[in-house]
C-alpha cells in the first residue's frame, strides 16, 4: 500500500536524467471525475524564476495534451522497474480508446490539485507557469532536432512549478 511522505524538491536524491530519460515518467491530469495518463521520456527539472520546476513536452495529438491544457495542475510521477510494461502501454495507447488506468491496474489518488497513482515511487505535483509550442523556426541544430519531427508534429513545452513532492516509502 502507498505510504507517501511529503519532502522538499531539494531532498530528491534521484538522478533526474535517469528518472526521466531512462526510467520514464507518467504525466497525469484530471479527466472529469477520473484521470488520464501518458508516458514521457523527454523533460527535465531545474530552477526557473527562482522556483523548482519541471520541463515537460507533450505533442498536441495526445489525448492527455487537452487535459493538461485545461487544468492548472498535473502530476509527473516515477515508478519502480516492475512497472516498465505498464509505462510502455501508457506510451503507446491513447486514452481516447482505452482506459489506461484500469488496463494497467493503477490505483488513482486524487490530490486536491492533481491525480497520481499509489504505485509511484516519487511524485511531483506541478502547476503550469509557462507553455510554448516548439517550432521549426527556432531549431538551431537541424540534424539533431528535425529527425524527431518528420510529421511536423512539434511538442508543446510546459514549464511548471513543483508545488509538492511525494516520496513513497
Amino acid at each position: 500500500m502507498a505510504n507517501f511522505k511529503e519532502i522538499s524538491p531539494y531532498e530528491v536524491a534521484s538522478n533526474p536524467f535517469e528518472l526521466i530519460g531512462k526510467d520514464w515518467a507518467l504525466l497525469t491530469a484530471k479527466n472529469g471525475d477520473g484521470c488520464n495518463t501518458m508516458t514521457a521520456s523527454w523533460g527535465g527539472v531545474g530552477i526557473m524564476w527562482n522556483k523548482p520546476v519541471t520541463f515537460a513536452f507533450v505533442r498536441p495529438q495526445r489525448f492527455t495534451f487537452g487535459l493538461i491544457e485545461d487544468e492548472e495542475y498535473f502530476s509527473m510521477s516515477f515508478y519502480p522497474e516492475e512497472y516498465r510494461k505498464a509505462l510502455t502501454f501508457c506510451g503507446t495507447k491513447s486514452g481516447r480508446n482505452v482506459d489506461k488506468v484500469k488496463e494497467c491496474g493503477f490505483t488513482p489518488i486524487f490530490d486536491e490539485k492533481a491525480p497520481y497513482f499509489a504505485e509511484a515511487k516519487l511524485v511531483f505535483i506541478c502547476r503550469k507557469l509557462y507553455a510554448q509550442d516548439l517550432n521549426k523556426d527556432s531549431v538551431i541544430d537541424e540534424n539533431t532536432v528535425l529527425p524527431q519531427y518528420k510529421g511536423n508534429d512539434y511538442h508543446k513545452m510546459y514549464i511548471s512549478e513543483i508545488v509538492k513532492v511525494l516520496k513513497n516509502d
